[in-house]
Formats: C-alpha cells, structure tokens, sequence
C-alpha cells in the first residue's frame, strides 16, 4: 500500500461516524462530514432559468461556479425568507460541487454506527426517500441524509451543464 493510499485511509477512517447537522425549522439533520467541502454564509444567487424550482440559482466562489439547492423546497416545506443564519453548505456529489441552502448549521457530532437506526418504512412525505438512518444522540434524534439521492442522474448531468 502507497503512502497516498494510507493516507486516504487514515482520513476516511477519521471521519467515519462523523455528521455536520444542521436546522430545517425544527428539525435536526445530518450529513456525513466526508462530502462537507465548506460552509459559506448566504451570498447572491444568480437564477438561471428552465432549472427545477428547488435549484436557487448558482453562485461564484471564488472563480468556482456553483449551484444552490434550497433545502427546504427539495423537501417540500415552505420557502422562508434567508436571514444572517441562513448558510450554504458546499458538498461534493459524483463530483459535482452543490450549495445546499439551510436554515443554519449546529454542529460537528460523531455517531456511532450501533445508534443509527434505519428509517422507519413510512412514504408519507417526500423527504423520507432522502432519509438513510436516524442517529440516536442523548435524547434527541437527528435525521441523516443520503446525500447523493438529493440529486438524480437528470438532475446531476443538468447542473454539470449550467
């Protein structure tokens, strides 16, 4: 094994068990830490036409253009006006950089893997096919993401076109 590839598994091995949570209203949600590029307070979107409802727009990073999905929409829950909490979490999806637009981000927690459960079989909402466990953390739960089911294969070939 090369230096390179002991590295690589030294990091994943670090961040394993590892979620950024963030707010949806009062909802606590988590994504694994390994595809958290960086987080960014809101900034200005500029909207490009013919894309879903839920893509915002896109917006320039520095000399990166990225888009910005809102959350909320892509959730099906109603679109709140940004404020100074609101933040940008930049994630890496099949190597397509996206903006995931969210209430506010909490916190860095580590969960192990005997207190995730799997989500209960309930196709009541649209946001529960995006739902790969529940962490048990104290008395509260979190909601973890399958972050790469927020995008389709339509989805992720059409932004890998803006």
């Amino acid at each position: 094994m090369s230096e390179n590839e002991k590295e690589i598994l030294i990091e994943e091995d670090t961040q394993k068990g590892k979620f950024l949570t963030f707010k949806l209203e009062k909802e606590t949600y988590g994504i694994e830490i390994k595809y958290v590029i960086e987080i960014i307070g809101i900034q200005e979107i500029t909207e490009v036409p013919q894309l879903p409802d839920f893509i915002k727009g896109i917006i320039n990073l520095r000399g990166r253009i990225i888009p910005v999905m809102d959350v909320r929409l892509r959730f099906k829950k109603n679109f709140v006006e940004y404020n100074d909490r609101t933040c940008v979490i930049v994630v890496d999806i099949n190597n397509l950089s996206l903006g995931l637009i969210v209430d506010g981000v909490s916190e860095v927690i580590s969960i192990k893997q005997e207190d995730i459960v799997p989500p209960p079989d309930i196709r009541v909402n649209n946001e529960s096919r995006y739902i790969c466990g529940i962490g048990k953390v104290d008395d509260d739960v979190k909601l973890l993401l399958d972050i790469e089911k927020l995008l389709n294969v339509e989805e992720i070939n059409e932004l890998n076109n803006v």
